[in-house]
């Protein structure tokens, strides 16, 4: 009996991960009845378990392919950077306008004390001329009752305008000290998060000097076109059978995403990023064979084609940073080669909702995004879903 090839050796491995995997989520049954939050975690034991089912077949291949471990290793802490980098940069920017914010009520603020101070001058000024004791001259110069009653009304008015005065100054002086007080608080914060975003980009400059290391040395490996183009047909084989089982996987959910007429908007669905067109479906080269790519600059945000829900946010072979959404009717969309995820496994997205950002994961050398639709588990064209430009 002839020796299993490479590629007989990797599907078998895959099947065995995945089955093993499946077996210690439980029968279908598990997922009857769950709730939200219950099916957030099995499909993140979803995730943990394929790339669990991915690393048992790393094991099968020789000894070359350490640098994509090390490639994996990086780049997922390139991606958990970024990320942090993005959140720091957002609260800062939360910050500035709330400091510029507080600074506009401050100087609000001040221009009313001016104000009251002003009239409690005024009413000050006008009780000095009554005198030390205004209620005794009344008395004592007025012979006209009525006209003495009106004039004690008009003090007691005096009297009671000046303590609102007093009153509002002191609620201003406690409302300026308040704000003062935020002010420092935001300021202080401030600080802190620029000593971070500091700390944050030297660790990505660090981070990305390592990957172009571990980049050199992967590409040493390849003695011949024909070995980078075995390799990338291995990943691309690795990757189809990875999706297939987490298609099935995804069927036996009690909960699955309800229809969401995907079927429907067939030639109407928006790019998820724009850009120009690198490879066509069925022209790319490994797992970008199956879909389409669309060069972009680093950083530019990728949206949702569709409304669905978030069931894969990971590092995958030959994919790198791989988001895929499920839209229901058996239908998935995959954005891969990520800088970034901005939204978690479990998540419901709608319509032009921001998922990730353009990277260069999984070896790429300049960032692009791979798109890819896949519809009861088998790659389609993408260009026949989303409308043409």
């Amino acid at each position: 009996m002839t020796a299993p090839t490479s590629g007989k050796r990797i599907a078998m491995a895959c099947a065995m991960a995945i089955s093993c995997a499946w077996l210690s989520l439980g029968a279908p049954g598990v997922w009857a009845q769950n709730s939200p939050e219950a099916v957030k975690r099995q499909l993140e034991a979803l995730g943990s378990d394929i790339q669990n089912a991915e690393s048992r077949l790393e094991g099968t291949r020789d000894e070359r392919d350490s640098a994509q471990d090390e490639l994996r290793e990086v780049e997922t802490e390139l991606a958990d950077t970024q990320q942090r980098l993005t959140g720091l940069q957002r609260e800062q920017d939360q910050l500035d306008q709330e400091v510029a914010e507080l600074k506009q009520q401050r100087q609000t603020l001040e221009e009313e004390r001016h104000q009251q101070r002003a009239a409690l001058a005024t009413q000050l000024n006008a009780l000095y001329r009554l005198g030390p004791t205004p209620q005794l001259k009344l008395l004592l110069n007025q012979t006209d009752p009525a006209r003495l009653d009106r004039l004690q009304q008009y003090l007691n008015h005096l009297n009671q305008a000046r303590q609102q005065r007093l009153d509002a100054l002191a609620k201003l002086e406690d409302q300026l000290d308040d704000t003062q007080s935020a002010l420092q608080s935001h300021q202080e914060r401030l600080d802190d998060l620029a000593s971070e975003l500091t700390e944050r980009r030297e660790t990505l400059s660090d981070q990305r000097s390592e990957r172009e290391a571990i980049l050199s040395k992967y590409k040493e490996r390849y003695t011949s076109q024909q070995a980078k183009l075995a390799a990338l047909t291995d990943n691309r084989e690795d990757a189809q059978q990875l999706l297939e089982r987490m298609q099935a996987k995804l069927e036996r959910l009690d909960q699955p995403p309800p229809s969401t007429d995907i079927d429907q908007t067939r030639g109407e669905l928006p790019w998820p990023v724009q850009g120009d067109m690198l490879a066509t479906y069925g022209n790319g080269d490994g797992v970008d064979r199956n879909g389409m790519l669309i060069g972009a600059a680093a950083g530019t945000p990728v949206s949702a084609v569709h409304a669905g829900r978030v069931v894969f946010a990971n590092w995958m072979r030959g994919f790198g940073n791989l988001l895929i959404v499920d839209h229901g009717d058996n239908v998935m969309t995959l954005y891969a080669h990520l800088q970034r995820f901005d939204v978690e496994v479990g998540a419901q997205v709608t319509r032009g909702d921001t998922l990730a950002a353009v990277g260069d994961s999984g070896g790429r050398d300049s960032p692009a995004l791979y798109f890819e639709v896949r519809k009861d588990g088998d790659p389609i064209d993408p260009s026949d879903w989303i409308a043409r430009r």
